[in-house]
C-alpha cells in the first residue's frame, strides 16, 4: 500500500465518478495497486452549481474544470480526471494533459420513449438539449421541430423524457456506455449526420508540469491514437476561438498513419453552415486541425462568430 493515497480529483456527477473509477481501475491494473492506494476527491465546480440557465450565458468551457484545476495547483489533489470536451484549449500555467484514455464511441445518441430516430419525429415535436451544437444541428436537419433547453445530468434528462417535457433528447453514446445505460440509446446518430463535439468520448488526465512521479504513474494509460485525434480537434477549436455561443463540431479519425479531420461551424438557428475536411500524416495532427479552422474562417467571414455571440 502507498504511504499516502493518490488523490484523484473529479466532479461528483455519476458520469464523472464513473470516469474517475475507470482511471483508478486502470492504474490498479497497470501498477498492481489496490483501491486503498487511492482517494477519490469530489470537487463541486461552477458548472455543477449553475442549474437555472444555459452555461453558454455564463462562460461556457472552463465551468466544469476551474475548481478542479485550482485543487491541482494547490496540491490538494495529485491528478484530475476530465471529459476532454469540457476542457479549455488553453490550460492554466503549470498544468498539462499527461494522458488520454482510449476513446469511447464518439457518436451522439438519439433517445426517445416513442420514436426510433430523429427522422421519425413528427412535425412540431419537442427536442430537448442543452448543447448549442446539437440545437443548431437539429434545427438544420429538422427545422420543423421545436428545440428547447434541457439542463441536468444524464439521469435528470432521462427523467424529463419520462415526464413528457420533450419527445426526444440527445446524449453522448460514450457517457451512456460508461454508465451502463446503453439500452437507453434508441439509435446512434452517424457522424455524417451529426458531427460530434470536439474531443467527445475522450477522457483526459491532467497533472502538474514537472510532477515526474505522477507522470510516470499515468503514462501506461495514454492511448496514442486518441491523443493524436484529440490534438487535431483541439487545435481546430483553438484557432476558431469562437464565442461560447457559436456551435462548433470537429472529429479526427486515424487510419494507420493517415489522419482525416472533419469540422463544421453553424449559426445557432442552423440556417448557416460551413463544413471542411482535411487529410494528412498523423505527425501533423495539430497543423491539420489548425488548417481546417483557417479554411472555415476564410469562408465564413469575420462576422460569423460575432453573430453567434
Amino acid at each position: 500500500m502507498q504511504a499516502n493515497p493518490i488523490r484523484i480529483g473529479t466532479r461528483g456527477s455519476p458520469l464523472a465518478l464513473a470516469q474517475a473509477h475507470e482511471v483508478r481501475a486502470r492504474l490498479i491494473a497497470a501498477h498492481k495497486l489496490s483501491e486503498q492506494d487511492f482517494e477519490i476527491v469530489v470537487i463541486k465546480t461552477t458548472g455543477d452549481q449553475i442549474l437555472d440557465r444555459p452555461l453558454a450565458e455564463v462562460g461556457g468551457k472552463g465551468l466544469f474544470t476551474k475548481e478542479i484545476e485550482d485543487a491541482l495547483l494547490t496540491r490538494a489533489i495529485d491528478l484530475a480526471v476530465h471529459s476532454m470536451k469540457d476542457m479549455q484549449t488553453e490550460l492554466p500555467e503549470g498544468l498539462t494533459i499527461g494522458a488520454t484514455l482510449p476513446r469511447e464511441d464518439v457518436r451522439d445518441a438519439f433517445i426517445s420513449l416513442a420514436f426510433a430516430s430523429l427522422a421519425e419525429l413528427p412535425t412540431g415535436a419537442v427536442v430537448g438539449t442543452s448543447s448549442l451544437r446539437r440545437q443548431a444541428q437539429v434545427r438544420r436537419l429538422r427545422p420543423d421541430l421545436e428545440v428547447v433547453g434541457f439542463r441536468g445530468n444524464v439521469q435528470t434528462r432521462l427523467k424529463k423524457l419520462e415526464d413528457g417535457v420533450a419527445a426526444a433528447t440527445f446524449l453522448a453514446c460514450a457517457g451512456l456506455n460508461r454508465l451502463g445505460l446503453k439500452d437507453r440509446i434508441r439509435s446512434a446518430v452517424p457522424t455524417e449526420e451529426m458531427l460530434p463535439a470536439v474531443a467527445q468520448g475522450a477522457i483526459g488526465i491532467e497533472v502538474r508540469d514537472g510532477d515526474a512521479a505522477t507522470a510516470r504513474l499515468i503514462a501506461p494509460l495514454d492511448d496514442a491514437t486518441t491523443a493524436i485525434c484529440v490534438a487535431a480537434e483541439r487545435a481546430f477549436l483553438k484557432r476558431l476561438e469562437g464565442s461560447c455561443r457559436t456551435p462548433i463540431a470537429g472529429l479526427a479519425t486515424l487510419d494507420s498513419d493517415r489522419l482525416r479531420f472533419r469540422g463544421e461551424i453553424l449559426s445557432p438557428d442552423g440556417v448557416r453552415h460551413h463544413a471542411t475536411e482535411e487529410h494528412g500524416p498523423a505527425a501533423d495532427a495539430a497543423r491539420i486541425g489548425d488548417a481546417a479552422a483557417q479554411d472555415l474562417l476564410g469562408r465564413a467571414g469575420p462576422g460569423f462568430f460575432a453573430a453567434g455571440a
